[in-house]
């Protein structure tokens, strides 16, 4: 009996899609149109995430170590370094990379260092980076505790700023997103109530033959939640071929070359993409129809 009643009601949601094409296709469209809004914020907003993200790996400290210090003493500070919570990679610099390295930013002006390949002023150190901006100063500490680690470079404040910036992106991202998801549910909630509404003697003569709510309110239900599903794929493809599109025309951006960074592919957020696609399809189709039919099933 129960098995009847799912596939009568699932049955009539499909039926009231196909029958009210009008209404339908209305509420199909304002979906979609909400949904790439949505969708393009949502894009944007990763890929600043990402940016971010990409800034925060390359900035790191120059951890320089005593002159006097041995080979394996060397060797055994970057191990040390290695161990300590919060550190990325670690890479090694020697003198002669320190000198071939200001070599190649004077180019021409290789005058002013002549003389220095027999007496090479400069001291050997370690590159690191760190897993999360936020603990460069305890890794600073830790760092300053182990033996002829003379001083270490940090750009402090370049840190602080790319946290900064982070939290920032963060806390606009759920803000313009929860506004957008608020923003979908209202409209969609009003387009739905107009399809229920020219619908209402349909609702009323229910009712009178003693349908139960739940009876009446099902089908209709079932129905937003597939005009959600199909707005979802629909927004979703399109979504998709905009977004390849502009990314391979942005693919040979110098500006996004000089700063080492480059934009996600559509397949990186894909998977995330569906599933709130699919939950805001779903969501905003059942409770758009389930809060414009209050009125109608009142007696």
């Amino acid at each position: 009996m129960k098995h009847s009643i799912i596939g009568y009601l699932l049955g009539e949601g499909f039926r009231n899609v196909f029958h009210n094409k009008k209404s339908s296709g209305a509420s199909l469209a304002i979906m979609c149109a909400t949904m790439l809004i949505f969708g393009l914020f949502f894009m944007i907003i990763e890929n600043l995430n990402n940016a971010v993200e990409t800034l925060e790996t390359q900035q790191g400290m120059q951890i320089f170590i005593e002159k006097s210090a041995t080979e394996s003493q060397i060797t055994q500070i970057g191990e040390q370094i290695q161990e300590i919570d919060g550190v990325n990679t670690v890479t090694y610099v020697s003198k002669e990379d320190a000198l071939n390295q200001t070599k190649e930013k004077l180019k021409n002006k290789q005058a002013l260092l002549a003389g220095w390949d027999e007496d090479n002023p400069f001291r050997a150190s370690y590159m690191v980076t760190l897993t999360d901006l936020k603990l460069s100063s305890q890794v600073q500490e830790e760092i300053l505790k182990i033996d002829n680690v003379a001083e270490i470079s940090s750009r402090d404040e370049t840190i602080n700023g790319l946290v900064t910036i982070a939290n920032g992106v963060r806390i606009v991202s759920a803000v313009i997103l929860t506004l957008l998801v608020l923003i979908s549910v209202f409209i969609i909630a009003n387009t739905i109530k107009l399809t229920v509404h020219a619908r209402r003697k349909e609702i009323s003569i229910m009712k009178y033959v003693g349908a139960t709510d739940s009876f009446i309110r099902w089908p209709f239900i079932i129905e937003g939640i597939i005009i959600g599903i199909v707005a979802a794929l629909i927004s979703i493809v399109v979504l998709g071929i905009a977004y390849n599109l502009i990314s391979n025309a942005m693919a040979g951006s110098t500006l996004l070359s000089k700063m080492g960074m480059s934009l996600l592919s559509f397949t990186d957020m894909t998977t995330l993409l569906v599933i709130v696609y699919l939950t805001l399809g779903i969501g905003i189709g059942a409770l758009g129809s389930s809060l414009s039919m209050r009125k109608y099933l009142q007696v």
